[in-house]
């Protein structure tokens, strides 16, 4: 019995779509990445040293990121120490970080005294599944996390340098080594593109805390997260439309920008209704696109 052969309009469309991660990836790691890994920080402060950097050597994922709030280290130090799941939350995606926690929803928006004081080697949960251990604590300076692993495979500092009588700059170090060889290199590979959103957002809620400015609703963080999934599943619908379109690479194009829309939305910081309005476009878009290659 013969094996049937994929035909060559077949092989042609997988490779089409085979192709698509790789150009995303190749738009990641050159334009993307580089940029996200010092989100506000200056180049000086990308290359400073910093606490905790000694705990990992050779990391493969390092990142700073920087913010500069109005108010003083000891203003800022109370909202920072608190941080963590199932304590204060961490002031950023309320609905995805603090899933499941006993301390509810929507992370603190006062100062909580009971979690003032934490000391080296006290348990730092950052998930209901994974947690971290408070390492170095320098009140009102710097504050240090590390991994659990002996010897650590991640460090996270932040740190407070004052730039005037008001105004202190928060700076934020994560140095991770990737497990190449077993099963963490998935939550590796999650982190690699993830924290990318996930820190500028703490440091934006931590700063609007600080200055006194109410968090974003949990109705509009719905919105926002809502917003990213939409434009995930115009890309898989996309992909799938290639294998069924007569036009193939119609849908290719149409799958390769809502690819970039995601992109977009999850590290350009747009608002939330530019992006709202891009993925309405793209599935109008798909829709006409999909009559004209019915008839």
């Amino acid at each position: 019995m013969k094996r049937k052969v994929p035909s060559r309009r077949a092989v042609t469309r997988l490779a089409a779509i085979t192709a698509l991660p790789g150009l995303l990836c190749v738009i990641y790691l050159l334009a993307i990445r580089p940029a996200a890994l010092r989100w506000g920080a200056t180049a000086e402060e990308a290359r400073s040293s910093m606490p905790g950097d000694d705990l990992v050597s050779s990391p493969s994922f390092c990142a700073t990121r920087a913010i500069t709030i109005h108010g003083k280290p000891q203003d800022i130090w109370p909202w920072l120490v608190q941080v963590g799941y199932g304590r204060a939350g961490f002031y950023g995606y309320d609905l995805i970080e603090n899933l499941g926690s006993n301390s509810g929803i929507r992370s603190a928006e006062s100062i909580r005294p009971e979690l003032q004081h934490p000391k080296t080697g006290d348990v730092l949960p950052i998930s209901a599944v994974a947690s971290l251990i408070f390492d170095s604590i320098q009140p009102n300076r710097y504050l240090v996390w590390r991994g659990t692993a002996t010897p650590p495979d991640g460090s996270f500092t932040w740190a407070l340098y004052p730039i005037d009588e008001n105004h202190t700059r928060l700076i934020s170090r994560i140095r991770l080594r990737y497990h190449w060889r077993d099963r963490r290199l998935v939550l590796d590979l999650f982190t690699e593109f993830a924290d990318h959103v996930a820190v500028p957002r703490i440091l934006l809620g931590l700063k609007g805390r600080v200055e006194g400015r109410p968090p974003q609703s949990l109705e509009l963080e719905a919105v926002e997260i809502a917003v990213w999934f939409l434009a995930l599943a115009e890309f898989v619908a996309a992909a799938i439309l290639v294998f069924r379109w007569h036009r193939w690479w119609r849908a290719w194009l149409l799958g390769l920008g809502a690819a970039l829309l995601l992109i977009f939305i999850l590290y350009g910081r747009a608002s939330v209704w530019i992006g709202a309005a891009f993925v309405g476009a793209i599935f109008a878009i798909g829709v006409r696109l999909s009559r004209v290659d019915s008839e």
